[in-house]
């Protein structure tokens, strides 16, 4: 009989592409896989995988109530299930998968999408804060295996918990297809492409601040918790009259993927409120790189180390708004030529070298080694 793996995470399972890489590579690989996730008032059916799908239904949807109910909701619905190995994705599904890992004396997984108690929300509330570290401090010692999707981010935990933690990237999946050459300048008919939760601290109203004096067209594609805010913002400035701000909501990832490849720069802005913003690697920053396009990027050291050995990105030192003008107008049509085309040529160059067909070699390495131990 195959191995039987339990993930579990609070977003909705039709746009989380890192969870749909990493279950259907264990799905392909022969593991019998379910990936348990949330019902939002919004959420679209199912899109087919290759692996179980579940969603739980909560009555609420934000705050203390909801991680409650959910957590509650998540423990019911594994105690009514078997598995070989449960993975909890961060802290606020953690404590419930590893509660049934223990009944039924399996190994519990703990998979860190990013530094939980270090992100801004929790970050502002510092009771909040100690408690999240509590469950920290409670689930990190008692994984029997630990990974996270960038080295500083691994680093940190191992200097916090004194045991090792394994990297596989949020790297999206290299498409066959070849690339078009590498454009000789920005193209004229393209636009500037955000994609990613529209939440604080990702330099959004930053950027719609900027626009008025941006060369060119901005869409953003996702929501979260500045949704109306930065709609808002964009209609106060005139944004949306005249049509250089697009708000496109929740896209599918290949719908996602399509839309990259027609954009002519990227952005992927943080403020730094915390370390797990510091030290993210988001998946966005390789899913603009594989598409060939030029970005725009904080100067934070993940994305400074590897755009000192790829060069695919322009970092900006601060998200002023005459900074993010200034970027983005040199990668835009009547902008710096010249760099624009060796940004795209670098990320055609790169493209090889950093993909999920490497990061899931580590994964499954790791299951392998796992399920042997059992």
């Amino acid at each position: 009989m195959s191995s039987r793996l339990v993930f579990t995470v609070t977003t909705d399972l039709n746009y989380d592409q890192r969870m749909q890489r990493i279950c259907g590579s264990l799905a392909a690989a022969g593991y019998e896989v379910l990936l348990v996730g949330r019902q939002w008032p919004g959420s679209r059916p199912l899109t087919p995988q290759p692996y179980r799908q579940h969603r739980l239904r909560c009555r609420f949807n934000r705050g203390k109530l909801f991680y409650f109910e959910f957590n509650l909701r998540l423990l019911l619905f594994l105690l009514a299930r078997r598995a070989t190995a449960w993975c909890a994705i961060d802290l606020d599904t953690a404590l419930p998968v590893w509660l049934r890992a223990r009944l039924g004396g399996q190994p519990f997984v703990y998979d860190a999408h990013e530094l939980f108690t270090e992100v801004p929300e929790v970050v502002a509330r510092p009771r909040v804060q100690r408690l999240w570290r509590r469950v920290e401090d409670f689930i990190v010692p008692r994984a029997t295996l630990a990974y996270t999707v960038g080295p500083a981010l691994a680093g940190l935990f191992e200097q916090r918990h004194g045991r090792p933690f394994a990297v596989v990237r949020n790297i999206s999946r290299l498409s066959p297809a070849a690339l078009p050459p590498a454009p000789l300048a920005a193209p004229a008919n393209g636009f500037i492409l955000y994609q990613g939760a529209l939440n604080t601290g990702r330099g959004l109203e930053e950027l719609l601040a900027a626009m008025p004096h941006v060369n060119g067209r901005l869409v953003l594609c996702g929501e979260g918790d500045l949704s109306e805010s930065l709609r808002r913002q964009a209609q106060v400035l005139g944004l949306l009259a005249s049509g250089q701000v697009e708000f496109r909501g929740f896209v599918l990832p290949r719908e996602l993927a399509e839309l990259t490849r027609q954009a002519t720069v990227g952005v992927n802005l943080l403020r730094n409120m915390g370390l797990s913003y510091y030290y993210s690697l988001a998946n966005k920053f390789f899913d603009y790189l594989h598409a060939g396009v030029p970005q725009v990027v904080t100067d934070f050291p993940e994305y400074r180390a590897l755009n000192a050995r790829y060069d695919v990105a322009d970092l900006v030192p601060d998200l002023e708004p005459a900074t993010l003008a200034a970027a983005l107008n040199r990668l835009l049509p009547g902008g710096d030529a010249a760099r624009y085309h060796q940004l795209a040529l670098n990320a055609r160059r790169a493209r090889p070298l950093l993909s999920w067909q490497h990061e899931e070699q580590e994964l499954l390495r790791m299951y392998k080694e796992l399920r042997i131990k059992n």
